[in-house]
């Protein structure tokens, strides 16, 4: 069973920056399979796709309210995905999840994504 362990999130002032990062372990097959995928969610609003990556081709996309901002990548050898946040604003603060898609839709659609961590709280804050 995947499993993903999401860490880096905190209190950060306006215009700072955080790195987040998405652990992943219990795979079925080879981590070289998926599409890892950051959403986040803010209270009263419905979860974003912001961003991400497949694990083979590297391939990436972003959702138009972080591109510019938002850079995700991948380390292959720690099985991790990475979502570095520059230029935080307090319309960034959020729970935010990082997911797998073992189908690799390449969507930021939640509804392609069935594993889920369990969320870190990006709090974005003078």
């Amino acid at each position: 069973q995947l499993q993903l362990v999401e860490s880096g999130g905190g209190l950060v002032q306006p215009g700072g920056s955080l790195r987040l990062s998405c652990a992943a372990s219990g795979f079925t097959w080879g981590w070289d399979y998926w599409t890892i995928g950051w959403f986040r969610q803010a209270p009263g609003k419905e979860r974003e796709g912001i961003s991400y990556i497949n694990t083979h081709d590297g391939s990436t996309n972003y959702a138009d309210s972080v591109k510019g901002r938002f850079t995700i990548s991948r380390d292959n050898a720690k099985n991790t995905v990475y979502l570095q946040m520059n230029s935080l604003q307090p319309e960034d603060t959020a729970i935010y999840y990082c997911a797998a898609d073992p189908t690799n839709q390449y969507i930021l659609d939640a509804i392609a994504y069935d594993h889920w961590g369990q969320g870190t709280q990006v709090t974005v804050s003078s």
